[in-house]
């Protein structure tokens, strides 16, 4: 049965509609709308939509801070676009647009080590934005064709990334800096012929380290993805052949490639115990259901029309689908795998993400 949520959104780019109360509920799932170019703020033990927010113009992949406090929404634009948009999670109200310059195309987005992280599918490459600062401080060029989707470890010393229309999915790895031998005598830092000024004698890599790219082919467009719990494995869904390749990351090689008939495969994430992936279909009507231990389908879950987004609550008990065709947001109940409502959170709902304020 449907549940049905009604929120009243206010003129002005400014304003926000509050439901329920002027503090935004913790945790709270968050809900990208497409259509209406909004976020919704989403308690989820009602599943009542306590506000919405405007976010500008093609909205698709959002994430919180670690905090809670702070929500962050790319504006893709298949590359014509190039900002990130900044929203107070607790008043609720926008903040800010982050602009990216010449980083066009943000899409992928996570948050570690107090930073924002985006991919910049115009710019083929991986950005950094830092809150403290308010700069991007950080830039690394992926050379791939559509970096589009994005996880970083949580220590930030590797990346993975898949490449859409180039078949690929890069695995980044972070390099200290190390001493290497004596260089040879040579003018003081600074000084023509010598080295740049506070470079350190003997060095092998610039200050902060370097990372390391391998690229790694897949099936065809390979868009959502995502990192097993152990971060042992990456599980990749290639859209175009409708198969899962399964990535050792120490190897760096894919170790299986599964036959899942998950063609147009949209999203594609882990359940929080490591034993079932949840794939979406753009074009399809199920939500499957895959058993990582059997590498084998467990079950098709009928959703809808389509969908895009997906979210599986932190403690494994419902999963949220973003039925983009259907304008709902699917509750999925992970002990029994059915549909156990919906939520009405906006005209084609795309990215989820989950807020707990500390």
């Amino acid at each position: 049965m449907r549940l049905r949520v009604f929120a009243v959104l206010m003129a002005g780019t400014s304003s926000v509609a509050v439901a329920a109360a002027q503090t935004s509920p913790s945790p709270a799932l968050l809900v990208l709308s497409k259509h209406d170019h909004t976020l919704a703020i989403v308690d989820p033990a009602t599943l009542i939509v306590t506000a919405r927010m405007p976010v500008g113009d093609d909205p698709h992949e959002v994430i919180a801070s670690a905090d809670g406090r702070t929500a962050y929404v790319s504006n893709y634009g298949f590359g014509a676009f190039h900002t990130i948009a900044m929203l107070d999670l607790v008043t609720p109200k926008p903040l800010k647009s982050i602009d990216l310059g010449a980083l066009s195309g943000p899409h992928g987005l996570d948050f570690q080590q107090g930073k924002l992280w985006f991919t910049a599918e115009g710019a083929k490459s991986i950005g950094r934005y830092d809150p403290a600062t308010d700069k991007i401080d950080w830039v690394l060029g992926i050379g791939q064709n559509r970096t589009h989707m994005l996880y970083v470890f949580p220590d930030a010393e590797r990346i993975v990334t898949t490449n859409v229309n180039a078949g690929t999915v890069t695995v980044a790895d972070h390099e200290e800096a190390k001493g290497g031998p004596p260089m040879p005598a040579m003018p003081p830092p600074g000084q023509p012929g010598g080295p740049p000024p506070g470079f350190p004698p003997g060095a092998i890599l610039p200050p902060g380290g370097d990372w390391v790219l391998t690229n790694i082919p897949v099936g065809q467009r390979d868009e959502g993805f995502d990192v097993s719990p152990d971060g042992k494995e990456a599980w990749i869904a290639n859209s175009g052949d409708g198969t899962i390749s399964v990535i050792d990351l120490a190897a760096k090689r894919v170790t299986a490639t599964l036959q899942t008939d998950v063609k147009s495969a949209n999203r594609l994430k882990f359940t929080p115990d490591g034993k079932r992936v949840l794939v979406s279909l753009l074009g399809g009507p199920d939500l499957v259901v895959i058993d990582v231990a059997h590498h084998k389908v467990e079950k098709r879950i009928p959703i809808g029309k389509g969908a895009a987004g997906i979210l599986v609550q932190p403690d494994g008990k419902r999963a949220f689908v973003a039925c983009t065709p259907d304008d709902y947001v699917a509750v999925i109940d992970l002990s029994t795998l059915t549909v156990a409502g919906h939520v009405e959170a906006g005209g084609n709902p795309d990215g989820l993400a989950w807020a707990v304020r500390q």
